[in-house]
């Protein structure tokens, strides 16, 4: 067994407390950073979350010290003033490279800083630096390890992200999705992950994968920090008062779906939905995707078809610097035919239709499944298998991963997703739903 990063480490309060204390004068941003570069020494020699191993102590402090200047009045102060966080390296940033986990030469991924990092430097946020990624955010895996047990993987492609959340060392940090690289790995770490409605949170300054399902996501440590930065980076945020709104009623799809878990796994799940019966929802158990298989290989065939058309120019240069699993994802998406990458496309409004349709006629307002097939696995030469998340990404569906216990000393989670567009729901009934099922397993 690995080593647990975390057991002699204090838990860090959450990014909504934190922000609060920092809005309100109780603690400094110089404070915090010097509080978050202590458990970055502490940890990361273990666990390899930082490109680099971050930006410097000394840069990070400067940039604060001129953020506290710019505003000296807390009723002035922006809602991330003084949040460090921490930036997946497909993320273009100012002043740092974007290596994306490749052996590429950098100038050639170099790009305008994405959207979504400029909201969150103008909401107050401080850019601790880069977080490790597989390559081109897709299997390759970097070094990362999970905080909970160094012998096992942390998930991906947000490893980095995940692991320096968890390990405290960051409130928040930005990740992707395009299969379940946001969802799985906060299940595999214990955090909250947070993948929006397609489109919601801008994808511009990052590096693509898949233009037809890639998502930008979020890694706090609970529902009222990912609830405060999603407020802040999707567009058209809407707040909700959660104790205005009805418990919602869960459905399990309980068909070829949910079969793809380990036998361990779904015993694991169940306590979770027994979890969620003992303290009032209604859960239903609904077919929702008996089909899976078919889901699968369309969503496989879409985005490795998109991928070989924004790796294309790259992988003619480069080739031989593309780790084996791009170039395998790539060389299969050259076969890609445009047929195949429209019946993909349409393949996306058609499963959320479906999913729309079930969640009416069972009368269920959030979707409750595994977060993944189990608990980490060992080993960092894969971040385990994604399949779980797959058909809410491609039917684009709001999708939150909440801690559910631990099982042989390693995070289990589940996901619950709910109706395109009602991110705000979701997040609003979250914080009750991430209480009932957090010690479930």
């Amino acid at each position: 067994m690995g080593e647990n990063v975390l057991a002699d480490l204090p838990r860090r309060p959450g990014l909504a407390i934190l922000a609060a204390d920092l809005q309100n004068g109780d603690l400094s941003p110089k404070r915090l950073v010097s509080d978050c570069y202590d458990r970055l020494d502490e940890t990361e020699a273990h666990i390899e979350a930082w490109v680099d191993g971050a930006k410097s102590q000394e840069w990070v402090e400067a940039e604060a010290a001129a953020l506290a200047d710019r505003h000296p009045d807390p009723g002035d102060r922006p809602p991330l003033f003084g949040v460090p966080i921490g930036v997946k390296d497909i993320f273009h940033v100012d002043g740092l490279p974007t290596k994306a986990g490749s052996d590429l030469p950098p100038g050639g991924l170099a790009g305008e800083q994405a959207t979504v990092v400029d909201d969150l430097r103008a909401a107050g946020a401080l850019v601790m630096g880069k977080t490790v990624t597989t390559a081109f955010a897709h299997a390759a895996p970097g070094p990362t390890r999970n905080p909970h047990d160094t012998d096992h993987t942390p998930g991906g492609s947000s490893s980095g992200s995940a692991a320096a959340v968890a390990a405290g060392v960051c409130p928040l940090a930005l990740g992707t999705q395009t299969i379940g690289s946001v969802i799985r790995p906060a299940a595999f770490c214990g955090v909250v992950g947070y993948k929006p409605s397609y489109g919601r949170i801008p994808t511009a300054g990052v590096l693509p994968y898949s233009d037809a399902v890639d998502h930008v996501g979020l890694f706090t440590r609970d529902v009222p920090g990912v609830a405060l930065g999603a407020s802040i980076v999707c567009d058209g945020w809407r707040s909700v008062d959660a104790g205005q709104m009805a418990v919602p009623a869960v459905g399990v799809p309980d068909d070829a779906y949910l079969a793809q878990a380990s036998k361990s796994g779904l015993t694991r799940f169940e306590r979770v939905v027994d979890a969620l019966t003992t303290a009032g929802y209604e859960v239903e158990r609904v077919t929702a995707m008996d089909d899976i298989a078919e889901i699968n290989e369309r969503h496989e065939t879409l985005i490795s078809g998109e991928a070989a058309d924004v790796h294309h120019d790259r992988y003619e240069a480069h080739s031989d610097l593309f780790r084996e699993e791009t170039a395998a994802l790539v060389e299969r998406g050259r076969d890609v035919t445009a047929e195949e990458l429209a019946v993909g496309r349409r393949s996306r409004g058609a499963l959320r239709d479906r999913l729309h349709d079930r969640m009416a006629a069972a009368g269920v307002d959030v979707w409750v499944a595994p977060g993944a097939c189990d608990t980490a696995p060992e080993g960092i030469d894969s971040t385990g298998d994604p399949v779980m998340n797959l058909p809410w990404t491609h039917a684009g569906l709001p999708t939150v991963a909440l801690p559910a216990g631990r099982a042989d000393g390693l995070p289990y989670g589940v996901q619950f997703a709910s109706a395109f567009g009602t991110d705000e729901r979701l997040l609003a009934w979250g914080e009750r739903l991430a209480d009932t099922v957090a010690d479930a397993v």
